[in-house]
């Protein structure tokens, strides 16, 4: 599995979009955009690469959740590349809905679909066991401290995340966690633990804005 990292210029707003491509290649990896921006300024980038002969350069496009700056792109870059579109939720371009617990084709390895409520509630992540990698979109998972306040929904997905031999670690901003991913999960889920509210959804969305960075 090949993961190259699509990032716009500090200057505009805009997610990391993640390519997924096979080792090699293969006719049947296949080749996968995690997530697309807030316009095509991908395409240029991926025109570049080397994503296998006789092959379209993305095949599937999968949205971590649907605000703007995670999808904005995704119907051009659906239109331009004729690739299927994958979500949480219904949407603009959206082909089929994601189910928790399914598994798809990535590339060249097979990722399951993790849905995680907290930053918005059609968020989810993609993991792979084989390689330990986790996509994490913009849900939440480095807590630093014990005194913000979390749905319990949100709090045991983060301890599934915490008891998975993950590796690395791809956000939808900031670097890759290419080093400690599992401690650092264990310790969010401690602390995240600490701070359960048995509220309302909107309720605890909001708090989980306020006190997670």
């Amino acid at each position: 599995m090949r993961i190259i990292p699509l990032a716009r210029t500090p200057r505009t707003y805009s997610a990391t979009a993640y390519l997924v491509l096979g080792t090699w290649n293969r006719l049947d990896d296949v080749n996968t955009l995690i997530d697309v921006g807030i316009d095509e300024f991908i395409a240029e980038e991926i025109s570049r690469l080397n994503t296998g002969v006789g092959k379209r350069p993305v095949e599937r496009i999968i949205l971590t959740h649907n605000h703007f700056d995670h999808a904005g792109g995704a119907a051009a870059l659906k239109e331009r590349y004729k690739a299927e579109l994958l979500a949480w939720a219904p949407g603009p371009g959206v082909d089929r809905l994601l189910q928790d617990g399914e598994e798809l084709r990535l590339g060249d390895e097979w990722f399951e679909v993790i849905h995680m409520p907290g930053h918005s509630h059609d968020s989810i992540c993609l993991y792979n066991r084989s390689e330990g990698v986790l996509f994490s979109g913009d849900s939440p998972l480095r807590i630093h401290s014990p005194n913000g306040t979390y749905l319990a929904e949100f709090v045991a997905v983060l301890d599934r995340l915490a008891s998975l031999p993950v590796r690395a670690i791809y956000p939808g901003h900031d670097a890759p966690i290419l080093s400690g991913a599992a401690d650092l999960l264990r310790q969010s889920a401690a602390n995240a633990r600490q701070g359960i509210l048995v509220a309302s959804r909107s309720c605890g969305e909001k708090s989980e804005h306020a006190h997670v960075a």
